[in-house]
């Protein structure tokens, strides 16, 4: 797929983006908090020409659920679904977490 699209934050993952660079601001440095957020939104804006980059998570794959798809910049992952020429970004999460539980809850229990 090529072409530009639209990419969405949604206000799941603008609040988890604003939670992970609050901690890291307090725990380790507003530096690396700052660099942290760049380089997320980098990969954000990176959708907008390449939406079909990352892959789709183990733990929806286990599912048969394949409509979302991951990027990851360690420790982190980010989960998005494209929808004909939108992106939305719905989740920001470390993934040493319990992802399969945060996953149910974040995106299959709407």
């Amino acid at each position: 797929m090529s072409g530009r699209h639209t990419v969405y934050l949604t206000a799941g993952a603008e609040t988890d983006l604003a939670d992970i660079h609050g901690w890291i601001a307090a725990h380790r440095s507003p530096e690396q908090a700052d660099a942290f957020l760049d380089l997320m939104l980098a990969k954000v804006e990176s959708l907008e020409t390449f939406p079909d980059r990352g892959g789709v998570p183990a733990e929806l794959d286990a599912l048969g659920i394949r409509e979302f798809r991951q990027l990851v910049a360690p420790p982190y992952r980010l989960i998005y679904r494209v929808i004909v020429d939108h992106v939305f970004v719905l989740l920001v999460a470390d993934g040493r977490r319990d992802f399969q539980a945060l996953l149910e809850r974040r995106l299959l229990s709407a």
